[in-house]
């Protein structure tokens, strides 16, 4: 695997400068009924309910990807922000999403001003239509996972953090295609050493996990999990590479222990959180006894959910 440019702390700080002020300085929610102190920074009070408004942002600051037509695969949210920003700054944008995506999602999208493509099954096969889409025809493919300043935006959320909340034992980050967990990774490594990153990826969708064991891109044949957004059975093999140098170990959830950390944020904030987004604190719930008197954090990362889902987790 070729080696990356390492992420920088510093082009967090710059990115916090660029960045669309509504998607900055998100809420921190607080618990302390588990035996430790919990903070949850709060990313689904925006206007798409996501953090990849940042990441997304800072990409697009300095007309990374040229100045044309974009072309990219999302299972939803990565596809909004991308939406939100490009339609910003005058750059048309293509999102090819699977025939099975959360229809709210497809639905938010195109709402934003993207032409949105359904193909393939999953996530990753429509990437592979995308790409092939946007080779054919010459346009820039936008690749969640494999941008450093992705990454190094939504980074953000761990420097907002840091000055929030203070020293922090622990922060468990949703794993999907590894762009979040990298970027807040790279912030606590260079500005918080002693707090241990854990990024927390789903039983039914283990690639990045059998990734960073092996320090390789390992893809599976299946990604099978009710969390769409880090529903990934092929790994971005950068984001593989960063991840060795951000965070610490890789860990696994199940789909009933994400309905549960959904229910709990519903219950003790208030909060609507879409599977993806609840994987870091279904880690913490799961992990609860072993934390006992620390001082922990994660991301409450997405809030896209149909009526339909809202029904089945959260009733």
């Amino acid at each position: 695997m070729t080696k990356q440019p390492r992420l920088s702390h510093q082009n967090i700080s710059a990115a916090r400068q660029v960045i669309d002020p509504v998607f900055l300085q998100s809420p921190v929610l607080t618990c302390d009924t588990l035996g430790l102190s919990l903070f949850a920074k709060d990313e689904t009070d925006n206007p798409i309910r996501s953090f990849k408004g940042r990441g997304t942002g800072y990409f697009l600051s300095e007309n990374r990807g040229g100045e044309g037509p974009l072309v990219t695969a999302s299972a939803g949210n990565f596809g909004q922000g991308l939406a939100y920003n490009a339609v910003r700054r005058g750059r048309s944008l293509t999102v090819f999403a699977s025939v099975n995506a959360n229809p709210l999602k497809i639905d938010a999208m195109r709402r934003l001003g993207a032409e949105v493509v359904l193909a393939g099954d999953d996530f990753d096969a429509a990437k592979a239509v995308a790409r092939q889409h946007a080779d054919e025809r010459g346009l820039a493919f936008v690749e969640d996972g494999a941008s450093a300043a992705i990454a190094e935006g939504a980074g953000t959320m761990a420097a907002e953090l840091t000055e929030e909340v203070g020293a922090l034992d622990a922060v468990f980050i949703p794993l999907g295609n590894g762009a979040l967990a990298a970027g807040v990774g790279c912030w606590f490594k260079a500005q918080s050493p002693k707090t241990r990153v854990i990024a927390v990826a789903a039983t039914g969708a283990p690639c990045m996990a059998l990734s960073h064991r092996a320090g390789k891109a390992i893809s599976t044949p299946e990604g099978h999990t009710i969390a769409d957004g880090i529903a990934v059975r092929i790994p971005v093999p950068a984001a593989v590479d960063w991840l060795q140098d951000t965070i610490d170990e890789v860990i696994l959830v199940d789909d009933d222990q994400i309905v549960e950390a959904m229910r709990f944020a519903h219950r003790t904030w208030g909060r609507i959180v879409e599977p993806a987004g609840a994987a870091g604190l279904a880690a913490i719930l799961t992990q609860a006894s072993s934390l006992e008197g620390r001082r922990v954090a994660t991301m409450l990362c997405g809030g896209n959910l149909t009526e339909q889902q809202i029904a089945l987790w959260l009733s």
